[in-house]
């Protein structure tokens, strides 16, 4: 096709709000938020008629039974989704949390329309063997512009669940590097893992929380735990639990209370590793700085330190999962940063508000061998290349000030409903816009999520009774209000 022609037969697969978009992007300042702003407008109960016919469908296609209702991706917008009913709705739970910028920003419209995004569109590398020639320059301006401190290097992944089997997998693998002294690979060694054997399968182990949640494949099923559906009938690993402190709000009235918490699960945390030493010695601890799926759970500056120290003594890895955390959500870009540790952790996997999924590791989790850390895809440019958009609008729009200034409203108008509503709302907490408050028991939590989305806001919950908040990054004051005002007009005629 010449040049004509192909943006011709490009534009007639693109959807008529895109091609406005782009149309208009040129125009567009990305300093300005008015394409996040619209208004809250509901027709039918949700889901409504035309999602519960794409339901019912969609599983007829494929039945995994957890589609809730059908959304209408080109009309959304900002922080807004429109659903197949055309019901408009704030959205406070981005996608679990998955969404940077909100749906349709018209920096990534105009991005999507460059020569480099139609290239990894045309065709997905197998990064493994096969890198683009410009992927290091690429890394080296997205994800390794945005390390952690401490850490030197980044594996891209697939996905949340992958980039914590793999981390798993560096730990082990440095673990008994260390072990041997750095000696090559024995004949039993190679002969015996083919058979799932020792010497070549060790028995090590990963040590993980009450209430965590770090994915489903096998391994990090081993390492979850914060819902019964997620692990039933799937074969385990026999690694062992740690208590993950349940801190009492509000904090600055319950110091005591959470100092001797969290003192406890560091002594659980330090007999586990004598007590298993002979058995399968701890490799590894993993811990969430905020528990989303097990409730919105806190970690604290103390509780981390002292992981830190423990598995320091012992010669384990250290890996702090921000899957669901990291990407500026918490007002910083590592939720851990608000630990203040000044021995940080060895990896810190990522993935959701990133686009991208993968780990960051130091030097001496760096696979031995070749194809130890693979699979085919190891990541995709093409979500790389929407980073490098989502790094340019934080730092352009300045959102890490307006998520920390969003959060701190969301969180005040929250404690402000606590007071006011102290049987429904309880225990408001957050870090940024990672903010979360309890209902009195599952059923009525539950029951108040479908009157707030029929009411205009679509939050979710997690673990036994929590209401959790994952919005976008764009998320500002106004959109805060306007969430506490459809709120509070709910709970007060319900």
């Amino acid at each position: 096709l010449d040049s004509a022609r192909e943006r011709s037969a490009l534009a007639m697969f693109r959807p008529a709000s895109i091609r406005r978009a782009v149309a208009s992007a040129s125009v567009i300042s990305r300093s300005k938020t008015d394409f996040s702003y619209g208004k809250i407008s509901m027709k039918t109960a949700v889901p409504g008629p035309a999602s519960a016919a794409l339901v019912k469908e969609m599983n007829g296609v494929s039945n995994i039974q957890s589609y809730a209702w059908a959304v209408d991706y080109e009309k959304s917008f900002g922080n807004y989704v429109v659903d197949a009913d055309g019901n408009t709705m704030l959205d406070v739970y981005g996608n679990i949390g998955s969404l940077p910028l909100g749906y349709n920003h018209p920096s990534f419209i105009a991005a999507s329309q460059s020569k480099r995004w139609q290239t990894y569109s045309a065709q997905r590398p197998a990064l493994g063997i096969l890198p683009p020639k410009e992927y290091p320059q690429l890394l080296k301006n997205t994800l390794l512009s945005v390390t952690p401190d401490g850490l030197e290097h980044v594996q891209p992944m697939m996905c949340g669940s992958c980039s914590n089997e793999n981390a798993f997998k560096a730990a082990t693998i440095a673990f008994m590097n260390k072990k041997r002294g750095g000696k090559p690979y024995t004949a039993e060694e190679l002969s015996s893992a083919l058979k799932n054997e020792e010497p070549g399968c060790p028995k090590l182990s990963i040590l993980s929380f009450e209430g965590a949640f770090h994915g489903r494949t096998f391994g990090c099923l081993a390492a979850t735990h914060s819902k019964s559906i997620h692990k039933i009938d799937v074969p385990s690993l026999d690694w062992p639990i740690a208590p993950f402190p349940k801190l009492a709000y509000p904090l600055k009235e319950n110091e005591a209370k959470n100092a001797a918490e969290v003192k406890r699960c560091l002594k659980a945390v330090e007999d586990i590793f004598a007590q298993w030493a002979k058995k399968s010695p701890v490799a590894a601890i993993v811990v969430e700085p905020i528990q989303g799926e097990g409730g919105d759970r806190h970690g604290t500056s103390e509780f981390f330190k002292g992981l830190r120290s423990i598995s320091r003594k012992h010669g384990a890895a250290l890996i702090v999962d921000e899957v669901q955390t990291g990407g500026l959500g918490s007002g910083h870009f590592w939720c851990h940063d608000h630990f203040g540790m000044d021995d940080k952790p060895d990896i810190v996997t990522f993935a959701k508000k990133l686009q991208i999924s993968g780990y960051y590791y130091s030097k001496e989790f760096a696979p031995k061998s070749s194809y130890q850390i693979f699979n085919t895809w190891m990541g995709d440019p093409l979500r790389v290349l929407q980073l490098e958009v989502v790094l340019d609008v934080i730092k352009k729009d300045k959102l890490q000030q307006k998520v920390r200034e969003a959060g701190e409203t969301l969180l005040h108008g929250l404690e402000a409903l606590a007071k006011d509503f102290p049987n429904k709302v309880k225990n408001p907490r957050g870090l940024g816009l990672l903010c979360a408050f309890d209902g009195p028991d599952a059923a009525t939590r539950d029951a108040y999520v479908t009157k707030f989305r029929n009411a205009g806001v679509h939050i979710m919950g997690s673990g036994d009774h929590t209401f959790r908040f994952r919005p976008n990054l764009i998320f500002t004051k106004d959109h805060a209000k306007e969430a506490l005002k459809v709120f509070r007009d709910v709970l007060s005629k319900n």
